[in-house]
């Protein structure tokens, strides 16, 4: 966005603020600038003369010596080969010493020995073209007084043509289309500087009251969802003419090239308003109506370049009863321009999709100012005001008389965005400590309305929608370069590990202390899996998870268990010639939810596996033992509890593990058949632990430190004989209970079986070791707990010591 800065001037009061610092501030408080530059400023010592007098050059025939005042006390002397140039015509006039838009520099001198003291300057020569001075000769001297304005003799040229002025080039975000407008800089300068905005409304003063708009045009708009809005006025009795000079050299400033009255309102407005504008020769519309619809598919339109382009359904076309006559939002028709000839107008405003128009755009090519704008989203509100601005310049050029009445298509008009003041989130976000006042005070000068506490956003700043982006606008004015540099603090806390992290990690530790092996496996598998562990077919667990997207049908559902991944791994293991390994998982597993809306159930599941060579019970006492100490890092106590429920286990070789009657783990040998149908020939046991169930059955209370005890123990060893079906757990919870306190330890030691100890019967040695605290046990102390414990063996089991 190239903005001139006298243009800007009509708006905010910045005369006293040269384009350095103006620059300067404007890129520190968010409108970025990329560079600036005085247009005409490299033409210097060229002036306003008069020419009083010609006379022939007496040795050339095709030089006249002209006699020119400059507004000083003697005329100068100029020789000259112009045709054009007459006693009194006010021409430019370059003294000596002068500079050209090209960079020549002009030196008095003679020709054909008379002196000349200067030269006469052509449009080219100043750096301008006729589009910038229709009134001027192409090939000759510039006559200013065809042209009516003040031209005050010996004022520099350029300031006098109006046609000096320091352009500011801004590099304009595509959040803040706003910007693309000089009304829109206008509002930024306003607030960078503290300056109050002066707006224009605009008044049309001699609209033609018996005239009517709906005497010449209907408007309908087929296609609402591209088309937020639609204005248009008509204008009759036009007269195509050059725009006056002043709004030819601020068109010129900005970049645009003048072509005549008309189309320059239109360009003129886009520029001020930032709303893109079209004007449509009235009698070139077919059928007195618009249309607003999608282009036909492979319709042909000519646009005003004269290029033709095929267009697709897709496109939005400002069409007549026949024919599209505008490309919407890009360009406009051949078929329907401004000509010299044009005495009826139709104006348009509207608000496009940008979208659409960017599209448009970049299918067929076409990229222009009004695309540019359109497909950064615009300001539906602001095409009433675009189109009144319109109208009244065509009454100040005298370009024609305004038809009353309009039309304004607008179904569903923007409601105004509104966000909570919260001073203190704004304070904390940004880093600063600014008052309510001081916010306010910049919210109002970017032209925002405080009320209750509530901020109601300007129509034209669509990118304002939460509290982050008032936040943005009250630090960027305010100043980033204020905010004081701290150390970075936050009153977040330091991560750490939850309950139930801290005991996974603990079974981790005690897993590992113990020589097991990690093991990382997939918690997607195939559903053959529950087969090779010979699940029934009506078991729950295999109702699965079933993966919407599976890469494969090996891994198609989400485990309800991680047992059968875990003797994988025992096999690849023992054929890699791993006879002897223990390995264990902390695995998920996935149970289905009834309810289908919500996501599955993740537990925890410990999985733990032995090997050992083949007929060694080893493997089950080492994973015993491991299970054991998973038991005491829980401060639990359990039993085994013999089962033969699980298919996967040996039917005699399996139990569970419960607390308080609660099963929390099933331990056991793996059947022989799910081995073979693993191929491990070795003896494999597993574990498989509910994980969830140990979290919460644990008992957090911190083990307490036991000295060694002052006093002897005394042992006492029992061979047992009970029914076979009385297990060793059940003997020892029976010990325990009746031994009291002097009872210390249990331990089991031997299994004997024989004919002469009867049919379904065996023998069980213990080791039991007695102590006191406070004394040395005496026979008589131990005889008493050791009586009592042979009794209550008697009396639960029908137990009795071996002879």
């Amino acid at each position: 966005m190239n903005l001139p800065l006298e243009w800007v001037r009509e708006f905010c009061d910045i005369k006293d603020i040269d384009a350095k610092k103006f620059s300067d501030e404007m890129t520190l408080s968010g409108s970025k600038v990329e560079g600036y530059e005085t247009v005409g400023g490299e033409i210097t010592n060229i002036v306003v003369g008069k020419i009083t007098e010609i006379t022939k050059h007496p040795d050339a025939d095709k030089l006249q010596i002209c006699r020119v005042n400059v507004g000083g006390e003697s005329d100068l002397q100029i020789v000259t080969a112009a045709t054009n140039v007459f006693v009194g015509a006010l021409v430019p006039v370059c003294l000596d010493g002068a500079h050209l838009a090209d960079g020549t520099v002009i030196k008095k001198g003679k020709l054909r020995g008379v002196v000349s003291e200067g030269m006469f300057c052509s449009i080219e020569e100043l750096g301008l073209t006729i589009n910038d001075m229709p009134y001027a000769v192409e090939d000759g001297i510039l006559i200013l007084d065809s042209e009516k304005g003040e031209y005050p003799l010996g004022a520099d040229v350029m300031d006098a043509l109006g046609a000096r002025d320091t352009v500011v080039e801004f590099e304009i975000t595509p959040n803040r289309p706003d910007c693309l407008s000089v009304i829109g800089l206008a509002r930024e300068a306003g607030a960078t500087f503290g300056k109050k905005v002066k707006y224009h409304t605009p008044v049309i003063k001699n609209e033609d009251k018996n005239d009517k708009i709906e005497n010449y045009i209907s408007v309908k708009v087929d296609d609402g969802d591209l088309c937020k809005r639609y204005t248009a006025r008509v204008v009759k009795n036009v007269k195509i003419a050059p725009s006056p000079r002043w709004l030819r050299m601020r068109l010129r400033a900005a970049g645009v090239r003048p072509i005549n009255n008309i189309v320059d309102i239109t360009n003129y407005v886009m520029l001020e308003y930032g709303q893109p504008m079209h004007a449509f020769d009235y009698a070139c519309l077919d059928g007195k109506q618009i249309v607003v619809r999608r282009a036909n598919e492979g319709e042909i339109f000519k646009s005003l370049d004269d290029k033709e382009h095929v267009l697709k359904s897709s496109m939005l076309v400002i069409a007549d009863a026949k024919k599209a006559v505008a490309l919407a939002g890009v360009m406009g028709g051949a078929n329907s321009e401004i000509k010299d000839g044009t005495k009826t107008v139709v104006f348009e405003s509207a608000n496009f999709d940008g979208a659409s128009v960017r599209i448009t755009s970049r299918a067929l090519g076409m990229r222009t100012e009004s695309s540019g704008r359109f497909e950064k989203g615009l300001d539906s509100d602001m095409t009433k005001a675009a189109l009144e601005r319109a109208c009244e310049l065509v009454e100040m050029l005298g370009a024609g008389e305004v038809v009353s009445g309009q039309t304004d298509i607008y179904p569903n008009p923007k409601k105004q965005r509104s966000v909570a003041l919260d001073c203190d989130k704004i304070n904390h976000f940004l880093g600063v400590s600014l008052s309510k006042e001081q916010m306010v005070k910049i919210l109002e000068s970017l032209e925002f309305e405080i009320k209750d506490d509530k901020i109601l956003v300007p129509s034209y700043r669509d990118d304002v929608e939460c509290m982050n982006d008032i936040a943005e606008e009250v630090i960027r004015i305010y100043g980033y370069n204020t905010i004081e540099s701290t150390l970075f603090y936050s009153k977040i806390k330091e991560g750490m590990l939850t309950p139930k992290q801290k005991f996974v990690k603990g079974i981790h530790s005690v897993l590992c202390s113990l020589g097991m092996y990690e093991t990382y496996t997939f918690s997607f598998i195939s559903p053959k899996y529950y087969d090779k562990i010979m699940l029934d077919a009506a078991d729950k667990r295999r109702k699965n998870v079933v993966i919407s997207n599976p890469l494969g049908e090996d891994t198609s559902v989400m485990r309800t268990t991680a047992l059968p991944s875990m003797l994988e791994v025992i096999a690849r293991n023992e054929s890699f010639g791993n006879a002897v390994c223990d390995f264990y998982e902390t695995a998920t597993v996935y149970l289905p939810n009834e309810d289908k809306t919500k996501l599955p159930f993740e537990n925890l599941q410990i999985v733990a596996a032995s090997l050992c060579k083949k007929n060694d019970d080893r493997a089950f006492f080492r994973l015993k033992g491991k299970m054991d100490a998973l038991l005491d890092f829980a401060n639990i106590k359990a039993e085994y509890v013999p089962t033969s429920r699980e298919p996967y286990f040996h039917p005699g070789r399996q139990a569970d593990v419960t607390v308080e009657g609660r099963k929390i783990a099933t331990i056991g040998q793996i059947h022989p058949s799910v081995c073979e149908n693993y191929g491990i020939s070795g003896t494999c046991c597993a574990v498989e632990i509910d994980g969830e169930a140990l979290f919460e059955l644990r008992k957090n209370a911190a083990k307490q430190y036991t000295p060694l005890p002052k006093f002897p123990a005394s042992t006492r060893d029992l061979a047992l004989v009970c029914d076979e079906k009385t297990t060793v757990g059940e003997i020892e919870n029976v010990m325990r209970e009746a031994g009291g306190k002097l009872l210390e330890d249990i331990r089991f030691f031997d299994v004997y079986r024989s004919e002469a100890l009867g049919k379904d019967k065996k023998s069980l040695a213990f080791s039991l070791v007695l102590r006191a605290k406070d004394k040395t046990l005496t026979d008589e102390d131990v005889d008493r707990p050791m009586a009592k414990i042979l009794k209550a063996l008697e009396e639960k089991f029908g137990a009795y010591l071996r002879k």
